[in-house]
């Protein structure tokens, strides 16, 4: 599945849009004929994300894992890589720059971390959408949801 990226990294996420998007998605879900509906919601739950799960992943391993949850592999591997940078740096006694890497990567990260709600929702916006459009319905974007 194709999902570009989201949130946090140059586009702010708007919560309401994110959140209406997320009802009308729901009302075209529940116009499914009920086989269609039924095959809908569990394939749909098979592939939502959790809120928590994506925060747990950002507070306790700041090196990207929440990106990997939601399979934003870049943005897991450019922060995994930078915290490793960082880490290393220490080792090698390069102290100031070390600790910039790791403050400017847990900067980053906390602002995630405080948006997680937004930004899994928007995912799993992503994801019911293309799964309405495997169904047969066409879920366009009304609203950006960004500002």
């Amino acid at each position: 599945m194709n999902c570009p990226k989201i949130g946090g990294r140059g586009t702010v996420l708007n919560r309401e849009a994110v959140e209406a998007e997320d009802e009308r998605l729901s009302e075209l879900a529940a116009q499914l004929p009920a086989p269609q509906r039924k095959d809908f919601y569990r394939a749909l739950s098979r592939r939502l994300k959790d809120p928590d799960t994506y925060a747990a992943l950002n507070w306790f391993f700041l090196a990207g894992l929440h990106h990997f949850y939601l399979g934003r592999w870049w943005w897991g591997a450019i922060d995994l890589a930078v915290f490793i940078i960082g880490v290393s740096l220490l080792f090698l006694q390069q102290y100031l720059p070390g600790i910039l890497l790791i403050l400017v990567i847990s900067a980053i990260e906390l602002w995630a971390l405080f948006r997680a709600q937004v930004i899994v929702q928007d995912w799993n916006n992503r994801l019911t959408r293309d799964l309405l459009k495997q169904h047969g319905v066409e879920a366009a974007r009304h609203h950006s949801g960004r500002r």
